[in-house]
């Protein structure tokens, strides 16, 4: 039985809002500088772990009700799929697609393929490290 942690409960519930909010940063920065898919997921598991470092597991098993693994295979398809979609066009394996559009309240957008392949290894990372951490912890469904 665990002891009533209000002030640890409710400073993570803050600290986990900071740690995604600068792991979207880190992500949405990998293609024009430092970070990227790897290390924006890496930053989100920080914040899972945290989650499950501070609350019951019960409680997160109600708040993410889905299995892990299905984060690393659905990151895989999305990263492969990106890899081989230039030779659908007639293109060179691995080619770059990028385009600008406008969006309200925000401006221009540039959109590229090297950041959906991103999102893939982002979803990867963090479906495996949150795996292993389950699996190391004995906790099972």
């Amino acid at each position: 039985m665990r002891e009533n942690d209000v002030m640890l409960e409710t400073i993570s519930k803050v600290v986990i809002i900071i740690i995604l909010t600068f792991g979207f940063y880190i992500f949405f920065n990998g293609h024009n500088g430092p970070g990227g898919g790897f290390i924006g997921g890496l930053v989100f598991a920080s914040a899972f772990i945290l989650m499950f470092l501070t609350f019951d597991a019960e409680r997160i098993r109600e708040s993410l009700p889905f299995d892990f693994t299905y984060l690393i295979v659905g990151g895989s398809v999305i990263s492969l799929s990106i890899l081989f979609l230039p030779l659908l066009f007639g293109d060179a394996w691995l080619t770059q697609y990028d385009t600008y559009f406008e969006m309200p309240w925000v401006g221009e957008f540039h959109f590229t393929t090297v950041a959906v392949f991103e999102f893939g290894i982002l979803l990867t990372v963090l479906g495996v490290v949150m795996t292993i951490l389950l699996t190391i912890s004995g906790d099972t469904k």
